[in-house]
This record gives C-alpha cells, sequence and structure tokens, in this order.
C-alpha cells in the first residue's frame, strides 16, 4: 500500500529502531511509547487489520506469536508484558496494517481501556 506507514518502514523509506526482523515479519520501537518498552510487531505482507486474517494469511500472525517470546526476552521482559491488538475504528487501529503491540518493562495498570 502507497500510503501505508508500516509499508515504508517494511521497505525501509522510513528508518525505524528494529528489534527483530525476518523474511516475514519486522518488530521496532514504538515512536510513541506508552510504557518502558513499547514494541509493534507486524507481518511485511499488507493485511489491513484482524478482520482481514485468512486461512490463506493465518500463517503470519502464528509466526508472529512464535516469536514473541524470544523477542520480549531480548528487550528484557523477564517478568511479562502484555499484547494489544487494535482493530478498527472503534477499537482505535490509528495504522490500517495489522500489528501487534508488546508493552512491558514495569507493572502495567491493570485496566483494559
Amino acid at each position: 500500500m502507497n500510503d501505508c506507514i508500516f509499508c515504508k518502514i517494511i521497505d525501509g523509506s522510513i528508518p525505524s529502531k528494529k528489534v527483530y526482523e525476518d523474511e516475514k515479519i519486522l518488530a521496532f520501537h514504538d515512536v510513541q511509547p506508552q510504557a518502558p518498552v513499547h514494541v509493534l510487531i507486524v507481518p511485511k505482507e499488507h493485511i489491513c487489520c484482524a478482520d482481514a486474517i485468512t486461512e490463506d494469511n493465518a500463517a503470519v500472525v502464528a509466526h508472529i506469536f512464535t516469536k514473541i517470546p524470544a523477542i520480549t526476552k531480548s528487550l528484557g521482559l523477564t517478568n511479562g508484558y502484555r499484547i494489544v491488538n487494535n482493530c478498527g475504528d472503534d477499537g482505535c487501529q490509528s495504522v490500517k496494517h495489522l500489528h501487534f503491540h508488546i508493552l512491558g518493562g514495569t507493572q502495567l495498570n491493570g485496566q483494559m481501556a
């Protein structure tokens, strides 16, 4: 997608502070962190949101979740973390490219909203 900021980060036209990258996904630090550690994990394939996950592209989501333990360990998140996905306007999805937030580095607020 030509106007997708995450696609531009993936292709390198917008710089990011990378945490992890392989052929399917990219993890990078959020530019507006909501916790001491705030990393985004995105599939390199443009999938607009959780509603667009299908049997054909679900493997990349599974891949993300198999990589999360190593990514969080590399970030020093040994005492836990939160994984968040926002979907659609009412879910406050600000970038229309499927992504997961990893938040940690402190005791997080127990409230989800």
